[in-house]
């Protein structure tokens, strides 16, 4: 019963991820966000890139990272994507083949909400996560990338 009750609320999820349209997260961007307790503030690009490939695992103090991650047909699912340059099956297989290597314990943590990435992010203070800049919430904290913020010129997350 419970099985199902979690399959069924993934699949809300997915389905109300699939009603953004085309293009909706690209007039601001996307917001880098984390642990509101994180001391980070600024990223750079090519770090955020390692962080979401999982080949830098820490956080500047030795604190873990913690992936937290939209599922397909999210804007944000997209801007990861392309921060990655992979398609969702590449995606994937990689986290498979990283997983089976041993090189992560886990893929990262997929959930099907904003109040759940919100949830989420206060629960593992290495976490980080994108956001449609639109709807990022009171406990997020939105980092800098290449000490720009979301909706800034030249800013490099859509």
């Amino acid at each position: 019963m419970l099985v199902k009750s979690i399959t069924t609320l993934l699949l809300l999820g997915l389905s109300v991820c699939s009603l953004d349209l085309p293009g909706m997260a690209q007039a601001e961007g996307v917001a880098v966000v984390v642990n509101s307790g994180n001391p980070a503030g600024n990223l750079s690009l090519g770090d955020l890139r390692k962080m979401f490939a999982g080949t830098k695992r820490s956080w500047p103090g030795g604190q873990a990272v913690k992936l937290i991650t939209r599922g397909p047909g999210c804007p944000e699912r997209a801007a990861l994507l392309r921060l990655l340059a992979m398609s969702e099956s590449e995606y994937k297989q990689y986290w498979t083949a990283q997983v089976f290597r041993g090189e992560a314990d886990a893929e990262p943590l997929v959930v099907p909400s904003v109040g759940m990435q919100r949830e989420a992010l206060g629960v593992f203070s290495g976490a980080i996560s994108l956001v449609n800049a639109p709807d990022v919430k009171p406990g997020m904290k939105v980092i800098k990338i290449d000490n720009l913020l979301p909706g800034a010129a030249g800013y490099a997350v859509r």
